[in-house]
């Protein structure tokens, strides 16, 4: 790895770079630290344009608004990545709860969590922050 590639960044190069890309507030303590956002408030959970939702910190594609539904939960809500390999997922213990934390596999950034309580075909429901994605409308 070179120092440029974003595995490798400190956390005021992340904060950095973030900000270059419009990026929430949120962005750095969600991605970097695993913090969630408040349901409800992200800019995307009520968000139905057609495009493509990738990672906020290194643009790796991550989903397709044709599978996002509403799950309401307060979090936009996936039934599939885009691409399974995009996606890497660690058992979460944290909070008192057992959960499948899901992370983007090109950087790292934590984006959420994944449950089997989506719709078919599935099963699953990708629950997303906001703050992790960044939206590209389809052209």
């Amino acid at each position: 790895m070179t120092a440029s590639s974003p595995l490798n960044l400190t956390d005021d190069e992340w904060r950095k770079r973030l900000a270059q890309h419009n990026a929430e507030p949120l962005a750095f303590e969600v991605t970097r630290h695993a913090a969630t956002e408040r349901p409800f408030t992200g800019r995307y959970n009520q968000h139905w344009a057609e495009g493509r939702y990738g990672c906020v910190c290194c643009g790796q594609a991550l989903f397709t608004s044709d599978t996002k539904f509403d799950a309401g939960c307060g979090w936009p809500s996936f039934s599939q990545a885009l691409n399974p390999e995009a996606i890497t997922e660690r058992t979460d213990r944290s909070h008192g709860m057992v959960r499948v934390e899901t992370l983007c596999s090109q950087c790292g950034a934590h984006l959420g969590h994944v449950f089997p309580d989506g719709p078919a075909p599935t099963g699953l429901r990708y629950c997303m922050n906001s703050a992790a994605l960044r939206f590209e409308p389809q052209s």
